[in-house]
């Protein structure tokens, strides 16, 4: 893992890159839809927490086209109920 600057944010914050398949953001897409979750609503629950995203950024990360930050995966997590097994399997 290594250090960032996320576009949007205003502050450096781990990452977890993705394989070239893109299996986290696959993951989170599928969770996301079996939940009945649209991205706006992810991307709004999120930004309640005080997680800043983007649905821009949402959709690159769930493309695997973007790396997630420690924090926004955090969230995901707790949003969509699930565990990081799920998400990093």
């Amino acid at each position: 893992m290594g250090w960032f600057r996320f576009r949007g944010c205003d502050r450096t914050e781990q990452k977890i890159k993705q394989d070239k398949t893109g299996t986290i953001g696959h993951n989170i897409r599928k969770i996301r839809k079996s939940r009945g979750i649209g991205q706006v609503e992810l991307v709004r629950m999120m930004n309640l927490q005080g997680i800043p995203i983007t649905r821009e950024c949402l959709v690159k990360i769930e493309r695997g086209i973007q790396h997630i930050q420690l924090q926004q995966l955090r969230a995901i997590r707790d949003v969509l109920e699930t565990t990081y097994e799920k998400l990093l399997d």
